[in-house]
């Protein structure tokens, strides 16, 4: 069951009965000590402590978002004491269920994952302050839902794609706002960067899927055109309405170039690789890849999560799918 209320405590038991954990529920997000991610994946805790070391220095997940300190009061000896002791979030605990590979956390990725989508189809994991009209948010968010349980049907998901796929949902909360107003038509892009530098052309374009052919092993299906959509694909992130472009700014660009790339299908193989790799260059040679801080706008991990939802999406979801790209890219919006 969903917690309800902050700092809310619920059972979590292995489906033999062998283990009974406590799982401490705060800051919309599960929390687990080293010791309890021991028991659960009934691993050592230097191998628990090693996994998420390991996971902060590969820069899979930050610290300073992700582990917690919260009092606990516990017996040592006869004495009863209150100590600040470390808890690690649910994005943590995932990360080191698939990295210890056992069955036990192959059980709680499952019941996590329930407990999660309860959050977001309820709204707990929502801001209330911004519900302005919660029925209606519900019903955008159940349909990322919808597609995320499409994709992790069809996928045998690889660590890194999982956390994606989890980061692109929780991301998807943030643009509620923008979506809700989208529906009342009344939203409009902005603050989006229209300082488009470099153009992309079909020439340019196949020069990368080279590229990467020679670099996938040189397959005579990768990148192999079906037909003349891919050509199409480029021209139409250029498409103009009474001399006005459709698509003025980099985000929108970006984001259209991705979702086309992939909808359309061009290449008998490398099809979701090919849109990633024009997606990343294009972001890159209009200076646009990375944000201020150096780190990259959109992860590559949530990249994998994007390419997967759009290929999973129903073609009457483009400019929901699209708008959230844009979010992504940029959340000045």
């Amino acid at each position: 069951m969903p917690a309800k209320t902050k700092g809310e405590i619920i059972l979590y038991k292995t489906p033999e009965g062998e283990t009974e954990i406590d799982v401490k529920l705060e800051e919309d997000t599960v929390w687990l000590t080293p010791n309890q991610m021991s028991k659960l994946f009934d691993k050592a805790r230097p191998t628990v402590l090693e996994h998420i070391k390991n996971t902060y220095a590969e820069g899979e997940l930050f610290q300073e978002s992700t582990c917690r300190k919260f009092r606990q009061v516990q017996k040592e000896g006869k004495r009863t004491v209150t100590r600040e002791i470390e808890h690690y979030s649910l994005d943590v605990i995932i990360s080191v269920g698939y990295r210890v590979k056992s069955k036990r956390g192959t059980q709680f990725r499952i019941w996590a994952n329930k407990v999660l989508k309860d959050y977001l189809v309820q709204g707990y994991a929502l801001n209330e302050k911004k519900l302005k009209d919660q029925t209606s948010r519900i019903k955008e968010l159940e349909k990322t839902l919808d597609i995320f349980s499409k994709v992790t049907e069809s996928y045998q998901l690889k660590q890194d794609e999982f956390a994606g796929i989890i980061k692109v949902v929780k991301d998807y909360t943030y643009a509620l706002d923008v979506l809700d107003k989208y529906d009342n038509q009344t939203l409009t892009i902005s603050s989006t960067n229209k300082d488009v530098s470099f153009k992309v052309t079909y020439e340019l374009a196949k020069k990368v899927v080279q590229r990467m052919k020679e670099k996938f092993g040189g397959s005579k299906l990768f990148g192999k055109e079906k037909d003349k959509s891919f050509r199409g694909t480029i021209g139409a992130i250029y498409q103009t309405f009474d001399k006005k472009e459709l698509y003025p700014s980099i985000e929108e660009k970006a984001a259209h170039l991705l979702y086309f790339t992939i909808k359309n299908h061009s290449f008998i193989d490398g099809n979701k690789r090919i849109a990633a790799a024009i997606f990343l260059w294009f972001l890159e040679m209009n200076n646009y890849l990375y944000s201020n801080d150096g780190t990259k706008r959109i992860p590559d991990n949530a990249l994998v999560a994007l390419c997967l939802l759009i290929a999973e999406s129903d073609p009457k979801e483009k400019e929901m799918i699209a708008r959230v790209i844009v979010n992504l890219i940029n959340k000045r919006n």
